[in-house]
């Protein structure tokens, strides 16, 4: 926690296109973090329009930005149009490097990858981009909000709100955020469990899935050449789920620059043999949503394989060190 008596610098990056959320969620918490001061910056201080129309105007272009403390990097379509655009590029990174916490929500986090800043974190970012998290050398997990350092992640839209709510708590304690929460009335109760590509019913996901086809192929060709650039190799090749999803798929000859993760409901099927059951009934199973490495899935498949003596105090054990 930052002592209350420093003042902070918080700023958003502002950009044709961007999902208004993003930023205006975020915005209601970060806005009220006591003793900061709030701006939004763009490349030039004309008003831009959100993907939806909504017309938001910066404060200052960027080069009149100060060092900020908070860096805060939404996402939204209009993303796409920045992954190779030097100045803004250049400016996520100068502020990035000094600023005391970097906040990235949906595709922000592309923006942050090619501006070569995710090489080794652990990131998160939208569902329909998440499989492209490791053409920027990111350790990709599939949860709403990842905390990596002075990194902030949020998943995608409204997981910005819980991101600059965790934000608020680590820059001004629990009971800042706290009340920044019961200001907002933030106790949300959605009437349908819909919220995820894990929840989603399965027509649902898959319509989602083909509105944003078009604006996924170009972003994908963009990490390839991102990833060209960055010198990141990326083995192993991107399938199609049956319901138009990715995932990958590394061979047992690859050998993969990138972190070899898969998510851990591919690995951890349920099996009928006693030994299984007997793991599956002594282990508390990683969540369905997170993504684990394949090589620590397999050590923990191996180690709770061994049955457990009956009689502990009959056997060698390090505790024990052949006190028996």
């Amino acid at each position: 926690m930052i002592p209350h008596d420093t003042h902070l610098q918080i700023g958003s990056l502002l950009f044709e296109g961007l999902d208004q959320i993003d930023l205006t969620g975020p915005f209601e918490v970060l806005s009220r973090i006591p003793n900061a001061t709030y701006r939004l910056y763009g490349k030039t201080a004309e008003p831009i329009r959100d993907l939806k129309g909504l017309r938001l105007t910066p404060d200052a272009a960027l080069s009149d930005a100060p060092q900020l403390d908070v860096l805060h990097v939404p996402g939204g379509f209009g993303q796409e149009a920045l992954m190779e655009d030097a100045e803004v590029l250049a400016w996520i990174t100068e502020q990035a490097h000094a600023a005391r916490s970097v906040f990235s929500v949906c595709t922000g986090a592309l923006l942050c990858g090619a501006a070569g800043l995710l090489k080794g974190r652990r990131a998160t970012t939208h569902w329909g981009s998440f499989h492209l998290l490791p053409y920027f050398g990111a350790i990709p997990v599939n949860e709403r909000v990842v905390i990596d350092g002075n990194w902030i992640f949020a998943a995608g839209v409204t997981a910005g709100i819980d991101g600059a709510l965790r934000l608020a708590a680590k820059l001004r304690g629990d009971d800042a955020a706290r009340t920044i929460q019961l200001h907002m009335v933030y106790a949300p109760e959605p009437p349908f469990d819909s919220g995820t590509p894990e929840t989603a019913p399965t027509a649902i996901l898959a319509h989602a899935r083909q509105s944003v086809a078009g604006i996924t192929a170009k972003r994908e060709a963009s990490a390839q050449r991102i990833a060209c650039r960055l010198g990141i190799k990326v083995s192993g090749q991107l399938h199609e789920t049956a319901l138009g999803g990715k995932r990958w798929d590394f061979g047992k000859s690859a050998k993969a620059s990138a972190p070899r993760w898969v998510a851990a409901k591919d690995l951890f099927q349920p099996s009928r043999s006693r030994g299984q059951r007997r793991v599956q009934n002594q282990t508390a199973w990683p969540s369905r949503q997170n993504l684990i490495s394949e090589t620590q899935c397999k050590a923990f498949l191996f180690l709770r394989s061994i049955p457990r003596p009956r009689n502990p105090g009959r056997h060698c054990r390090p505790c024990r060190a052949h006190s028996a």
